[in-house]
């Protein structure tokens, strides 16, 4: 029992000595340690600041910026979409004046289907290369819209590499057999059999109640002969 009870004396005493110590280091670095304090809660304030004072009121004007291009671009009208007019800005003004925005983001797929659009295929997969998403439907669909631009270029090989990527990059019973037909056309244009034939059987396996599984069998046959 003294045992014990020595143990606990002496755990006591090495306790108060410790909080001795930690309360001499507090006194003794008492204006160091304001200073952190200090530095850390006006680090707090300055980041709610700048995203309360800057960051929302640029998102929501870069969003109301956007919505008349938005309009032109459902109605079909690409170049007013892209260049909006003197009353509404365009798409471009949009992406260069609210840099960094998710309407910016949004503008850069805008623009890069209008462009892709009215035939420029280039400036199609520069602003599509720059538009970035996580949504299920509109990242794959974006990739693919660089594909198509590189198909209009000529250039098969680019087309079938995007469209591969569109095709994996979200699986669903959607886009994903629309992109592996996209794929395995692109590899039959470039001779590759045996890989377009591999596409389509995939779309057979695995997405056969899709639109593009239910007529894919045509495609299978013709590889097939091919060979």
């Amino acid at each position: 029992m003294a045992d014990d009870k020595n143990q606990a004396q002496e755990q006591l005493k090495s306790i108060e000595e410790n909080l001795t110590k930690a309360e001499m280091y507090v006194e003794d670095n008492k204006n160091n340690l304001m200073v952190v304090v200090l530095a850390i809660a006006i680090g707090f304030s300055g980041f709610f600041a700048y995203d309360r004072f800057y960051v929302q009121p640029k998102e929501d004007n870069a969003s109301t910026e956007l919505y008349m291009a938005e309009k032109n671009f459902e109605l079909s009208k690409f170049q007013e979409a892209l260049d909006g007019d003197e009353q509404f800005a365009g798409l471009l003004e949009v992406i260069d004046s609210y840099g960094g925005t998710n309407a910016a983001n949004l503008a850069e797929y805008y623009a890069g289907i209008s462009y892709l659009r009215l035939g420029d295929a280039n400036s199609a997969i520069e602003h599509l290369d720059k538009f970035s998403s996580d949504d299920e439907i509109l990242a794959p669909i974006a990739k693919a819209a660089i594909g198509d631009a590189f198909s209009e270029l000529g250039q098969n090989e680019e087309a079938l590499s995007y469209y591969i990527k569109a095709a994996e990059l979200r699986t669903n019973d959607f886009t994903t057999p629309i992109f592996l037909m996209k794929a395995a056309n692109a590899a039959y244009t470039l001779g590759d059999k045996e890989n377009a034939l591999l596409l389509y059987t995939r779309i057979k396996t695995e997405f056969a109640s899709s639109n593009e599984g239910q007529k894919v069998d045509k495609y299978i046959a013709k590889v097939s002969a091919s060979k």
